[in-house]
């Protein structure tokens, strides 16, 4: 080969590696900072074009959001039940961002185009759909729910105790996610003077009223304080931290067992538990429970809030030893909120034998041909009291749906153990005198082998209580669920 041609070939050569080097400077070693710069909008314009994995009820067919394909190739997140489970599957737009199980499993649903793929998908330019997510949600019992909400402001969450998978996650007031694409509808649901996108079932925060007696009941029997035959005296009113403190109606009812102050939800007996209980242990057992933390369900932590104790003119929660009114604390006052997510974990400790599991909204992820890639099994949150305590605490809450306030979630042939809960609902400054009532009731069922544990709140009550308003809520979910008859 003569001197011109082995220049022209290195030339080429030199001229062919400048090719390969800044070629794959940009598609493989620096194509990261690429994506990330702002004003690449290729990769914006790519994501477009993959299709988003769908979110698929329970049964695994019941399709509950799922991308479908525009004239142009991309493709627009759909909602086909529109607000039904907007409180768990929250939204998905590319422009306005992502809530919910569509954020918190974004990794899985998303997939990836070209650019993101290995360097043989890239050259072929193919895309890898999403990962379809398979909830733990039950279709029916959510609709079940969520009709009987009837558009109250409130939330129904209803758990299997042994795994913790949710089967109901439903609130109202809520939004269609099928709004948010547009600026219009971003817009509305923002300004909305409903605060329908707070998820009430996670979000939520309210005063427990009488449930949070079960809280007080586990304190007080698995420490060995108490037993359930142990008599305190019901009269009423009795003064607590220097006030009154009366019973509902102001009804006395003399001496009493603990089993008996459940079922008949007294007052005066239950302060006088939590005092004698004392701040530290009752802490505690809040604490087991998952009081003063987030709780580790599989939504984005800044949509999840905390449960505890305010104190007049301090900020957030603080704990008991701070020096809260642990009288009234121990039966659900005294400045105490909570959650119907953090409710359902307590009804399922006492259903589980004492064994909080980790709630969790998912049950499996499928990729494109339909394989299990990632199956969510049960984990322990904690193990809150004695199986003893447990027992005990639940044949006393069955007390309360046999002969007590509960009746009203009383299921033939099922074994059904419950409480209710009645506290005064003050949030509304427009409701004069506090008029208006929180009503409550958690339950599980069946009580010789619990199945699912449900927790029901409806807010701005007028005229009920917890086991007329909440209960019968909790009864029909119970029943959707295929627990006791439905005729």
């Amino acid at each position: 080969m003569n001197k011109p041609l082995t220049r022209l070939f290195v030339l080429v050569l030199v001229m062919f590696a400048l090719l390969v080097g800044f070629t794959s400077r940009w598609t493989i070693f620096e194509a990261g900072s690429l994506r990330a710069n702002a004003d690449n909008h290729a990769p914006f314009i790519e994501s477009l074009r993959v299709q988003r994995g769908a979110i698929l009820a329970a049964d695994g067919t019941t399709i509950l959001a799922e991308s479908l394909r525009n004239h142009d190739g991309t493709y627009r997140r759909v909602y086909p039940f529109g607000k039904l489970y907007a409180p768990a599957l929250g939204y998905y737009d590319p422009t306005y961002g992502s809530f919910g199980l569509e954020d918190y499993r974004n990794s899985s649903l998303a997939g990836s185009p070209p650019q993101q793929s290995s360097i043989i998908d890239q050259l072929e330019g193919k895309r890898t759909n999403g990962d379809d997510v398979v909830t733990t949600i039950d279709p029916h019992a959510q609709q079940v729910a969520f009709q009987g909400l009837a558009g109250r402001d409130g939330a129904v969450v209803a758990m299997v105790p042994s795994t913790g998978a949710i089967k109901v996650f439903a609130a109202s007031p809520t939004y269609d996610p099928n709004l948010v694409r547009t600026q219009a509808g971003q817009n509305a649901l923002k300004n909305s003077t409903d605060a329908a996108l707070v998820d009430r079932a996670a979000q939520g925060q309210y005063a427990p009223g009488s449930t949070f007696k079960i809280v007080t009941d586990i304190a007080a029997i698995d420490t060995g304080k108490y037993t359930q035959n142990s008599v305190l005296n019901g009269d009423s009113p009795i003064t607590v931290s220097g006030q009154p403190l009366a019973n509902d109606s102001g009804t006395s009812y003399g001496p009493v067992t603990l089993s008996d102050a459940l079922t008949n939800s007294i007052n005066t007996v239950w302060a006088q538990v939590a005092l004698g209980v004392g701040a530290p242990a009752l802490q505690t057992y809040m604490n087991r429970l998952g009081f003063y933390s987030k709780l580790p369900i599989d939504l984005p932590s800044s949509e999840i809030s905390e449960s505890g104790v305010r104190f007049p003119g301090r900020s957030g929660y603080l704990p008991l030893t701070s020096g809260a009114d642990v009288g009234r604390v121990g039966i659900g006052e005294g400045g105490l909120e909570v959650t119907p997510l953090q409710m359902v974990m307590v009804a399922a400790a006492v259903a589980n034998n004492g064994r909080l599991m980790v709630p969790h909204l998912t049950k499996s992820v499928l990729n494109a041909d339909g394989q299990t890639v990632e199956t969510i099994k049960p984990q322990l949150y904690s193990q809150v009291m004695k199986p003893s305590t447990a027992r005990t605490v639940g044949a006393m809450m069955e007390n309360v749906v046999k002969d007590g306030t509960g009746t009203q979630a009383a299921l033939a042939g099922v074994r059904v153990a419950g409480k209710t809960g009645t506290a005064q609902d003050c949030s509304n400054l427009a409701l004069i005198a506090c008029q208006y009532n929180q009503d409550w009731f958690i339950a599980y069922a069946p009580v010789n082998d619990p199945q699912i544990a449900v927790a029901v709140t409806v807010s701005h009550q007028l005229n009920g209580f917890g086991g007329t308003i909440a209960a019968p809520i909790a009864k029909a979910v119970i029943q959707a669920l295929g627990i006791g008859a439905t005729g």
